[in-house]
This record gives structure tokens, sequence and C-alpha cells, in this order.
């Protein structure tokens, strides 16, 4: 009872103190204070968001490292230390192969532990990927898809569709992000190309794992989405998906199910290959032919007229428009490529001007514009609608081929040569000069592994460790019998080469390497082959790999990015004056010899392709492709020199600029372009210039793909001071040297396992010549 009587009052008191005048209390200090928990809820409220979106990208990059971890399985549970086997080296040829075995049960808890970081250490390593060679040597007939066959498949793959279905499968491309970049021939093409497919419940589009080819588009039904099990999502009509597989090899990273019956219409990789090929070739076949029709380029070399073909754009005019007025000055070459020009001109005889003839498709005016500042001697003006004419600028002109007076010396050197060349030809062989001390035992090297038998590359070869491994198989560090010379044998899987339809590529990384000789690319000394595997026996870098160099350091200062690149550009400059385009510049592909200079290694997307002329298939790695490369529009030297500019501002801040998980995000990214990329401070004005110049998205401006080559890289303030003849001659010292304990000091790779599970055979006979 007491209690309760003194609980009334004080609830008395309370009510009064609610009801009171608040200008009694002072209420500000509780203001303020529900004002900043308000702020620090807010501020909770937008972490918590942004921490939610940190952990969606690092699921989608779990799930991706996830695939790669997969391809690198076998450092679980695959190390032995017996026999005396270190961690990285494989069986010799003399020794039975180890049984499988967890590292754990043999007690080799930490050698499993620094197997385990080395694994995650590589994750970040980028793979290359590639579609079949257009020129479908070695497609047997299933579709390599390439050349004039290709071509043929495509015409004849038209199929009949209503006005509507055309509607929802254009509809459908426009939507998606990177279909909506081609250009609308090229869908309106595809759409023709297109056939249908008619799924019935719960039947599999694509199977999540396995080798995708073609792209869909989604007419009727539901289809559902998974990967891994789970449900991500549905899919309905107007839909565009499996856009990546038209591409290139890969595999489906999701599965597709049909929920109900489904008609979907489907385009497979080869007709779209043969789709971009035949249009642009087809206009590229027309401007050339143009151009040879003008009698002040008809005598110049295919490459030079390919170079001016590439400089067109088209202007549209129309009816009654002026293209040109007389008396101005002009610095423009004109070719009417569709429709009709009047030419008039004044007289003094007549006060207007009077015409004097009309030109139509195949004519051309305005040719005195590209040699000098032309004062135009008549009006040109456009006699009908939508007239088209295909224009090139004297500027243009000038830095893609050269001023007139320098393509007449040209002309002039270009027939000296080839009367030299007759010369040459008809001359008695002259004595061979005296080799230097080091291309004396390169020779001596090579006579010395000319005598090794074809078929039985480790006879005579002792391995010392694995140096590095990939899908196409592993390359270790070999050592020659009774001798401390080593060399790196690249063990290439026969069944995976054919699987992939990579035959022509593997050809032509042996060819194009017999054929160099530069201290910056690596020698090829000889060439194996068995049932499982083909090798190539290749000079040893044992300064490690460029890319792992600077994943430790994270990004490289100026000089040692500078040093990186020059080292590139004399590699590049070397292969380029030879009509070879290289394909796949990254820093996993580039090797640091004992001395800390950088070559150029793994040329198996490398091709000659000759000069003034492009190659069609979409090779490289995503993160470097060129957009040309990734529109399937045709490429040449100008793809390698925007990898060179990706390549640079990877070097300065430690990632390329364009990059994800996902591929076709990638390329999206890319076909943006460069401009809209944010560079970190780090990277100054010079290279910053430098790779906005190199990454252009029209080939043509490219620095490095001009008249003057790889020479108008050398030049840029970039490389203001550097000792280029230092460099050529290896006399700079280099910022990447590391120190080199003898020929078998493997130390500077990174640790890889065994590889024990024994390649497949392949008796194709694909490789009888190799």
């Amino acid at each position: 009872m007491g209690n309760g009587s003194i609980k009334a009052p004080r609830a008395e008191h309370n009510i009064c103190l609610c009801n009171r005048d608040p200008a009694g209390w002072d209420v500000e200090p509780l203001r303020l204070r529900i004002t900043h928990l308000e702020e620090k809820l807010s501020q909770r409220e937008k972490d918590f968001q942004v921490q939610e979106l940190q952990m969606r990208l690092l699921r989608q990059e779990l799930d991706a490292k996830t695939t790669q971890v997969e391809k690198l399985q076998d450092a679980i549970g695959c190390y032995s230390h017996t026999n005396g086997h270190l961690v990285g080296t494989l069986p010799t040829p003399h020794t039975p192969p180890l049984p499988l075995a967890s590292v754990i049960d043999q007690g080799s808890s930490s050698r499993f532990h620094r197997v385990a970081v080395e694994v995650h250490r590589r994750l970040k390593a980028k793979e290359g990927v590639s579609a079949e060679p257009t020129s479908g040597a070695y497609s047997g007939g299933g579709g390599g898809g390439g050349g004039g066959r290709g071509v043929s498949t495509a015409e004849r793959a038209v199929v009949r569709k209503d006005s509507n279905t055309k509607r929802l499968i254009n509809a459908a491309m426009v939507k998606n992000d990177f279909l909506k970049k081609l250009e609308p021939q090229h869908l309106r093409d595809m759409v023709d190309c297109m056939y249908p497919r008619k799924y019935t419940q719960g039947q599999l589009v694509i199977q999540e794992g396995e080798p995708g080819n073609y792209l869909y588009v989604l007419a009727e039904g539901l289809l559902e989405v998974i990967q891994n099990g789970k449900l991500l999502g549905e899919m309905r009509p107007g839909t565009a998906f499996g856009e990546l597989a038209i591409l290139y090899n890969c595999k489906r990273t999701a599965t597709v199910k049909a929920v109900s019956c489904a008609l979907i219409w489907a385009l497979d990789r080869q007709t779209f290959q043969s789709i971009m090929m035949r249009t642009t070739k087809a206009r590229h076949e027309e401007y050339f032919n143009f151009l040879r029709s003008v009698s002040l380029l008809k005598e110049l070399p295919e490459e030079k007229l390919a170079k001016i073909a590439d400089c067109l754009e088209v202007d549209y005019f129309n009816r009654g428009e002026f293209i040109i007025r007389e008396g101005e000055e002009g610095n423009t070459f004109f070719i009417i490529a569709k429709g009709e020009v009047s030419v008039t001109q004044t007289t003094e005889a007549h006060s207007q001007p009077k015409e004097i003839k009309t030109l139509g498709v195949g004519d051309y005016f305005g040719e005195k514009a590209l040699i000098s500042e032309d004062v135009r001697s008549a009006n040109i003006v456009c006699n009908t609608n939508d007239t088209q004419c295909l224009v090139v600028d004297r500027e243009n002109f000038n830095q893609m081929v050269g001023t007139y007076e320098e393509l007449q010396a040209y002309l002039k050197e270009y027939v000296e040569e080839l009367s030299r060349s007759d010369v040459k030809r008809n001359a008695l062989p002259q004595s061979p000069q005296a080799d230097s001390p080091t291309q004396q035992e390169w020779r001596r090297l090579q006579d010395r592994l000319a005598l090794l038998p074809h078929h039985m590359p480790f006879q005579r070869l002792e391995v010392i460790a694995t140096l590095g491994v990939g899908g196409f198989g592993r390359v270790v560090l070999v050592k020659l019998e009774d001798e401390s010379s080593t060399f790196a044998l690249k063990c290439i899987k026969k069944k995976h080469i054919v699987d992939t339809r990579q035959q022509e590529h593997i050809y032509s990384e042996k060819n194009i390497l017999q054929l160099t000789n530069s201290p910056f690319i690596v020698r090829l000394f000889r060439t194996f082959r068995d049932d499982r595997c083909v090798y190539l026996l290749l000079e040893a870098c044992l300064g490690g790999e460029l890319w792992s160099v600077l994943r430790d350091v994270n990004f490289f200062d100026d000089p040692t990015g500078r040093f990186c690149i020059g080292c590139v550009l004399e590699a590049f400059e070397y292969l380029h004056i030879r009509g070879i385009v290289y394909r796949d510049l990254k820093p996993e592909n580039l090797l640091l010899d004992s001395e800390g200079y950088v070559k150029m290694a793994d040329f198996g997307f490398a091709k000659r392709i000759g000069l003034g002329k492009k190659t069609w298939t979409f090779c490289g790695t995503p993160e470097y492709v060129a957009p040309e490369v990734v529109m399937n529009k045709g490429h040449d030297f100008g793809a390698d020199c925007w990898s060179l500019g990706i390549l640079i501002f990877e070097l300065l801040t430690g990632n390329p600029p364009f990059s994800g998980t996902d591929p076709i995000k990638i390329y999206t990214m890319v076909l943006h372009g460069i401009e809209k990329v944010d560079f970190p401070k780090r990277i100054g004005k010079r290279p910053d210039d430098l790779i906005r110049r190199l990454c252009r998205l029209n080939p043509v401006e490219r620095l490095g793909n001009k008249k003057n080559g790889i020479l108008d890289i050398k030049k840029h303030k970039w490389f203001q001071g550097f000792n280029w003849d230092g460099l050529r001659h290896q006399r700079l010292v280099s910022p990447l040297k590391r120190e080199v304990r003898g020929p078998l000091d493997h130390s500077h790779f990174d640790v890889f396992p065994p590889d024990l599970e024994e390649p497949p055979e392949e008796l194709s006979g694909w490789d009888k010549n190799f």
C-alpha cells in the first residue's frame, strides 16, 4: 500500500511534465541528440547497402574463382615428396608415375599450404580465348567457319520469316547491350539467317559447363535460368541470350531449361563469322577498286591502297546540296559510292554557273586536294537524294600513307627494291659472315638438339620443374643430358587442340617462331611430337614472368614501365615489319631473361597476315582485345597497338582498364572506349596521352598504325630521352634484373602441382608435319 501511494504522485508528476509549456525546458540538446541519431542511422543504412553491394560483387568474383580453382584442383591431394620429387616437378621418364595421394594423409601440411597459397595467387591470371581460325583448314567439315566456304554457308542459310518474327528478333537484339553495337546491315543479315528450334517442357536449351556455339532469341514460351543448382530467374519472349558463344569457344556458365513448350530462333558461330566477314570484305573490296581507278593513286602498292581504303568515311548529301563550291579552298577527296552529281562552272559568257558534266557511281573529284591546298575550280552539286560519297582529307591521307612527295619517293624506292631483289636472286652465293660467340653457342645447341629423336623428347631431356600450366598443358624446365644447358619445353595436349579446333594456330606458332631471330622474342630450338602431345623446345627465361612480378609489387613506376614497354616495342617493330600480328599481348605472356630484359612468349595467336591485309579470327584475352576484334570487322597491326595501350595502363596501375567476371560486360566496356575510363592520378600526363592515342576506337587513328608504324610510338613524349640504342644492344641495366643462380634456378617462377594424369592419345594425324 505504501508503494502504491508513492507511485501515484510520480505518475501525476510525469503527466504534468509532459503537458508543461516546453518553453520552460531546455529541449535543444534532445533535438540535437535525435538529429544525430537519425543521421547515424541513415549512415549505417548506406554502409549496409554498400556492404551488400560488395557482397554481391564478391560472390560473383568467388563464382569465377571457383571455376578457375576447378582447373587447378590437382593441387589438392596431388603432392608427394617421395622418390626425391619436389613440389612443382614432374616425374622423369625413368621413374613410374606417382600414385594419387592426399598431402594431408602424407603429413605434408606445410607443403599443401604453400601450394594452396600459390594457387590463390594465380587466380587473377588472365586467360586467352579464341574462335576457330577462319580459314577452316582443320575443321574437318564440322564448321571451322571461314574463308569462302563460310560465306556460301551463310548465303544458303537464309530462312523465310514473316515481318512480325523479324521485328521480334531484331527488337531482342537491339535490347541486348552487346548486340546493339552491331551495324544495322549485320543485324538484318543475322535475323535473315536465324533458324527455328522447338523445345518441349523440361528440355534443356543450354547445359552449364558444355561448350557453346549458338546465339538464341526466345520467340514463344518461358525459360528458367539455373546456375550451380540455384534458380537465377526466368526469360520471356523477346529475349536474346548466349551471345558470347558467337564470338569464340566458351563453356556455358548457366543452364537454361524450358518451363513450357518454347520456340527459339538460333544462329551458330560459323554463320555469324561468315556474315561479318562477307559484308566487311565486300565493302573493303569495293573501296579498294574505287581507289584503283583514280589515276593519282593507281600506281601505289596494294598495302598503301588498303590503308587509304581504311581511312575512307561516308558522307551523305541530298538533292540541291553543294558538295564543293567554286573558289573555296579544299582539302578533301571524294568518290561517289551512290547517286549522281553535277559539275558546274562560271564562265565569262554566262553570269550563272553552267553545267559541264555529270558524275555517277565510281567517279571522283577533288583529288588535287590530296597533294596541296586546292582552290576548287568548279561547283559540285548533288542531283539525287541520299547521294553517298567516300571521303578522305589530306591530313588523314598524309598520316596514313604519306604526302604526295613522299609517295613519289616511295614508288621510286619500291621499283629500285624490286630491281635489287632480281639482282640478288641471280647473284652468286656469298660466303656467310662470322657469327658472334652467342650465335655460335645457339648454333651448337641447335645442332646437338637436331640429333634427338623426333618422337621421344624425354630420351635426352631431363625434367627439372614446372614453369607454367594452362588448359593447353604445361611448360617444363628441362636439361640436356650431359650438359648444363636448360630449355623451356612447352607440352601441348593434342586432344585439347583438336577439341578447340586450334590446329592452325599451333602450326602458326611453330612457323613464326622458326622465322624469328630477335633478342626480345623467345627463341625456338626445335619441335617434337608423340601420340599425346606436340612439343616446342624454347629458350629458358629464368627471370620469371612479368605478370608475377607485377602481382607482387602491385604496380610499376614510370621508369620500370617504360623499360618494359620499350622491350615490347622492339618486339612489335620486328614482327610488324615482317607482316606478323601478335594478338595476345599481356603481362602473362612476357618473360624476363637472366638480365631482366623482357621477351615476348606464347605465339599461339600470332599470324602472318602481310602488309595491308586483315585477319578475322576472334582471339586474344578479353581485357586486351580491340573493338574491331570484338565486332568481327577484321583487324591488323592496329589490334596490337590497342593492346599496348592496355598494357601500359596495367603496368602503371596493377589492373587493366576494362575488367570484370563477365566477358560480355568487358567487351561492352571495350566498345564504349577508353574515354569512358577514369584514369587513376598515378598515371602522369604523358603516359595518359599515349594510352589514349593507342586506344582510339578507330584503328586507323591509333598511334603506331600509321605510315611510320611503331616509330611514332617511340617518338612520343613519354619516351623523351630514352636510350633506344642502349636497349637494342642490351647495354641498359634492367630495373627488373633479379639474381639467377645458374641454369637450373627456377626460384622466380610460381610453384605448380605435378600433372599425374597422362594426356589421352590423339591419332588423327593432323600433326604429321609438326
